[in-house]
């Protein structure tokens, strides 16, 4: 019996749709926009997309217990 090698390779979008950032940190899609802060962000010629690096770090706050208040939300909306 002859062996392959199969070489795949995956990349990790660094925007993502909201369909995507929901399911990369594990929320519904329904409660993602009420539930995260992150804002997305409006690509030329494109919907809107979130930056994994934003999503990265609200879920550090949110791990460290450093979720942003009401006050910090409603500044970061104008």
């Amino acid at each position: 019996m002859a062996n392959a090698m199969l070489s795949i390779r995956i990349v990790q979008p660094r925007m993502m749709s909201m369909k995507q950032a929901a399911d990369y940190v594990g929320l519904p899609l329904r409660r993602f926009p009420r539930i995260c802060t992150v804002r997305p962000v409006s690509l030329p010629e494109s919907e809107e997309r979130y930056d994994i690096r934003d999503l990265d770090r609200w879920l550090d706050q949110i791990k460290a217990g450093n979720a942003d208040t009401d006050a910090e939300i409603l500044e970061r909306l104008g």
